[in-house]
């Protein structure tokens, strides 16, 4: 307890912090300090800071992700060739070939489940401050009276500190269960949307795809099953992170898919219709033949070869030295008609 109490303390601060900070923001605008609605937003916007800060680490999990898709035919090979072998040695032996695979092209299983990982310190840190109020402790800026404020907040008539095994009022309940349903449906939307529009084929099949179709049906049953135990500020905090996600990923999908996905061929006919070229051939040159007449260097046409002009046949009259201004032709020449007539 002591190393967790280590490692959540200071986030804990960081989210009193960053909620606080938001809540003064709400009331500058006009909202009331008491209101439901001013510590809800806050929340939300508790939200969009955590996830401005893990754009980069998203963005590593984008290429990660991608690089595990288009590992999956050799990764295939590697498993074919240790099929049947139980024995430690050829265990060992795969996870070597697997860890050089994975060095070799730059990319690690762990990186495409990082944010998750380091969004979780947070969320416990925003559970612990959350369950926290109606107990009325402090937490660095947020300080008594803003704990007794928070406390009295509702959301429809439900306390934002309350749980659903906890609830004392059916509007706490309701919301509660609804709010559960939202989180667990965006988080089956998500991966869904990931699955089924930006994996490749070849990433359809196999032990990779096996985890993700488990993930896909288990993460929305962990989430509901445990969600009974979380207060309504943190379902809110987790139901506002899941839009981010399905939002950011949707973009990403649409903008940056992975070869070979059907997003990749949603991509390249949309840049068809705008006269665009597809994605894999952005930014290269065509090396289609153009029509006649385009000026390209593909379609230009070839130069005429100049061809030797043949020398026109004289008629016999006119062969032969030019004559004398009189018309008599010059010493030592023949006459044409005899020599016509000598040859005759």
């Amino acid at each position: 307890m002591g190393v967790i109490n280590a490692i959540l303390e200071p986030l804990e601060y960081i989210v009193a912090w960053i909620m606080v900070a938001w809540h003064k923001l709400f009331t500058l605008v006009g909202l009331p300090e008491a209101s439901g609605l001013t510590w809800a937003l806050s929340i939300v916007g508790l939200v969009i800071v955590i996830r401005i800060l893990l754009i980069p680490l998203f963005v590593k999990q984008i290429k990660a992700s991608r690089g595990l898709q288009l590992l999956q035919p050799e990764m295939k090979k590697i498993q074919q060739k240790y099929k049947g072998k139980s024995d430690q040695a050829s265990k060992e032996a795969m996870t070597r070939e697997m860890m050089a695979l994975y060095k070799h092209h730059g990319t690690n299983p762990l990186s495409s489940c990082m944010p998750l990982l380091l969004q979780s310190p947070i969320f416990f840190a925003l559970f612990r401050v959350l369950n926290g109020i109606p107990n009325e402790r402090t937490v660095g800026p947020l300080d008594a009276e803003l704990v007794r404020q928070a406390d009295a907040a509702t959301l429809f008539g439900a306390p934002l500190s309350d749980t659903f095994l906890k609830a004392d009022t059916l509007s706490t309940q309701v919301l509660t269960v609804v709010l559960i349903i939202l989180m667990s449906l965006t988080t089956f939307t998500t991966q869904r949307q990931l699955m089924q529009k930006n994996m490749p084929a070849s990433a359809m099949e196999g032990q990779f795809a096996q985890q993700q179709k488990i993930m896909l049906y288990v993460l929305p049953l962990v989430f509901a099953v445990s969600g009974v135990n979380f207060p309504i500020g943190v379902l809110l905090y987790w139901l506002t992170t899941n839009l981010w996600s399905m939002g950011q990923q949707f973009y990403v999908i649409r903008r940056m898919p992975a070869p070979g996905s059907l997003a990749e061929q949603a991509l390249n006919a949309r840049r068809q219709r705008a006269g665009k070229a597809p994605l894999s051939e952005a930014g290269s040159p065509s090396s289609t033949v153009s029509e006649p007449g385009t000026g390209t260097a593909d379609s230009a046409p070839e130069r005429a070869t100049p061809q030797r002009q043949q020398p026109k046949r004289q008629p016999r009259s006119k062969r032969g030295s030019p004559q004398r201004p009189g018309g008599r032709p010059s010493q030592g020449q023949k006459r044409p008609d005899a020599d016509a007539v000598g040859g005759s």
